[in-house]
């Protein structure tokens, strides 16, 4: 067994992320600040794991948190696009400074190997699809520039330090867990708990914008891989299941599992927002044998079920 360290390990991914590691009897830490993340989300995990609470952008405490650790896997951050186009010098102090942060001391405590949480939002509004990890950067927002320039950074450690790290690039991560009540959370966790409660979820735009919506299970899959995985150092994966659904019409199955037909609120576009995501998932599976177990379908029942426990 290993020695894990999650940071944002309180987070609605890192909280999942971190219960798979104790599933597999690994030892787990956990680095938070809880700026975002939530101790309800480790509330029964508490007694397991060894909680550091501090913040990454300030460093300190980070090299007794990964001493003789063997793997990091990095998700603390500010995950919010809308949030970066309001505070771009806040989130930047979180999302890179505090990346590089995490990289000098994972390398330093001689860690295996860190696997960082990126983001399609780098890729930005280009009109190929599916998005393949070949592709030109084109970020919209201070949080898609931010997760590419983090990216950057952890493949420059391995180039310059041989310090193995692994970028995965999430495409729009939904389950159990996801905040609902925080304006900057992801769709799924504000339109869910809307038809729930017959409220009028708002869409901004038209609707048919889309997005490859990939159940929080197959990313902590893709975690767990790309910590072990041979001869994928210095790499990017695209993770998610490879399809794209309009928002429109998963609003539309949401409803349909309630037996509901709440309408929504259309509402102008957000700048920074991107029309549609889809992503190419062959490299992951070719290179990490990364395959999405859990349909959109399937996983969208279970986070239904989830928040109708839970609200």
């Amino acid at each position: 067994m290993s020695t894990y360290v999650v940071t944002g390990g309180a987070g609605f991914i890192g909280s999942h992320i971190a219960e798979a590691l104790l599933q597999q009897n690994h030892t787990v830490r956990i680095v938070d600040n809880f700026s975002t993340g939530n101790p309800a989300n480790i509330a029964s995990l508490q007694k397991a794991v060894q909680l550091f609470t501090l913040d990454i952008a300030v460093g300190d405490g980070l090299a007794e948190a990964f001493h003789k650790a063997d793997y990091v896997i990095h998700e603390a951050a500010i995950p919010s696009v809308p949030k970066s186009m309001l505070d771009p010098v806040g989130s930047n102090r979180a999302n890179v400074d505090g990346t590089l942060n995490v990289l000098v001391a994972a390398r330093d405590a001689g860690v295996k190997r860190l696997v960082y949480a990126s983001s399609s939002s780098l890729y930005g509004d280009s009109p190929t699809l599916p998005k393949h990890e070949g592709m030109t950067p084109n970020p919209l927002s201070p949080y898609g520039a931010q997760k590419l320039f983090a990216e950057i950074y952890c493949q420059v450690f391995w180039k310059a330090y041989q310090f193995e790290t692994v970028a995965l690039r999430y495409f729009n991560v939904f389950g159990p867990r996801q905040d609902p009540t925080s304006q900057y959370s992801g769709v799924l966790a504000k339109f869910i708990p809307a038809v729930l409660q017959d409220r009028q979820p708002t869409i901004y735009g038209d609707g048919t914008q889309s997005r490859d919506f990939t159940y929080v299970a197959n990313v902590v899959d893709a975690n767990l891989l790309a910590c072990t995985a041979p001869g994928i150092a210095g790499e990017a994966f695209n993770v998610a299941c490879g399809d794209r659904i309009s928002v429109n019409s998963m609003l539309a199955q949401v409803n349909k599992i309630e037996g509901k037909n709440v309408v929504p609120i259309f509402a102008p576009v957000r700048s920074g927002d991107i029309l549609h995501s889809q992503a190419d998932v062959t490299k992951a599976r070719k290179m990490m044998g990364y395959q999405a177990k859990t349909s959109f379908e399937e996983g969208l029942r279970r986070t239904v079920e989830w928040y109708r426990a839970h609200l």
